[in-house]
């Protein structure tokens, strides 16, 4: 057998268990290939085939979206998820952004793209699905118990980062416990820093945590781990002790006019990334 077409069968063997009945790959296929050339160019770093597959993920479900920023993964799950589909967008609590020491501006974007966020999912698709803007402390009380999945990629750091002054990461999981149905998985991608790596230079300041201790973290608030995979890891990605994830693309933070840098982090891609799939504990 030549080596494309182990390599595709190879492929398609890793995929076939994470397909469940109510997926509709096809269709996930689709909307994944018709998004923009920008959108789709993160697709070798981000894999979001692959991991929406892992997370389960599912026509008609209702799914709360951790941070949606920009939209990239919102473009996704918003015309996936359909018109019998529902998806929040949970951001931060307004009091964490004065934490990050940014401009008022800033801050108020930030603030202001909660509300919008039921305009921003109705640009990118008119199939009917229902959208609503929340954060961690303003989530709606009928929600309790009715979220399928949460999913919260690239977006546990900054909580961690903000633990101990605000208790931002406890009282967000304890939100995401009790807006999940008893059934429902919370589904994470975060940024994954070697296990060499010391906890003060892993708690998030950096971007990246260690992936025991994201495991610990989830276990403390009443979750249990039910899978793990290596879909979003990057070897080339070795932060060691000191090293920023912005660093890397799409930021490229610090090699705007160092031509050299700038190359050798394209090389390395975006970074190592820990892929796990929780659930609330019996």
């Amino acid at each position: 057998m030549n080596t494309l077409r182990y390599g595709l069968l190879l492929t398609a063997l890793l995929l076939a268990p994470l397909t469940l009945a109510g997926q509709d790959t096809p269709m996930l296929e689709q909307v994944i290939a018709a998004r923009s050339a920008e959108d789709r160019a993160r697709d070798p770093y981000r894999h979001p085939l692959q991991t929406l597959m892992f997370f389960r993920v599912e026509p008609g479900m209702s799914v709360a979206e951790v941070l949606p920023g920009g939209g990239w993964y919102t473009r996704i799950l918003a015309p996936y998820l359909g018109a019998d589909g529902t998806l929040v967008g949970v951001n931060y609590p307004d009091s964490l952004w004065p934490h990050f020491g940014r401009p008022e501006e800033w801050m108020a974007q930030r603030i202001a793209a909660t509300a919008q966020f039921p305009q921003q999912v109705a640009s990118y698709t008119d199939n009917g699905i229902t959208a609503l803007g929340a954060t961690f402390t303003t989530l709606p009380a009928d929600m309790a118990g009715q979220v399928d999945r949460v999913l919260m990629i690239r977006a546990l750091h900054n909580l961690n980062r903000f633990e101990q002054q605000t208790g931002a990461r406890s009282q967000a999981l304890s939100a995401i416990h009790e807006m999940l149905a008893d059934d429902g998985l919370v589904g994470v991608v975060q940024h994954r820093a070697p296990e060499s790596v010391s906890d003060a230079n892993a708690a998030g300041q950096r971007g990246y945590l260690k992936q025991s201790a994201v495991i610990a973290m989830f276990e403390q608030a009443g979750f249990e781990l039910v899978d793990s995979a290596e879909i979003n890891a990057n070897p080339q990605d070795q932060p060691g002790e000191d090293l920023i994830v912005w660093r890397l693309p799409p930021s490229l933070a610090g090699s705007a006019n160092n031509p050299q840098q700038r190359e050798a982090m394209l090389a390395i891609g975006e970074s190592d990334r820990m892929t796990l799939l929780f659930r609330k504990a019996p």
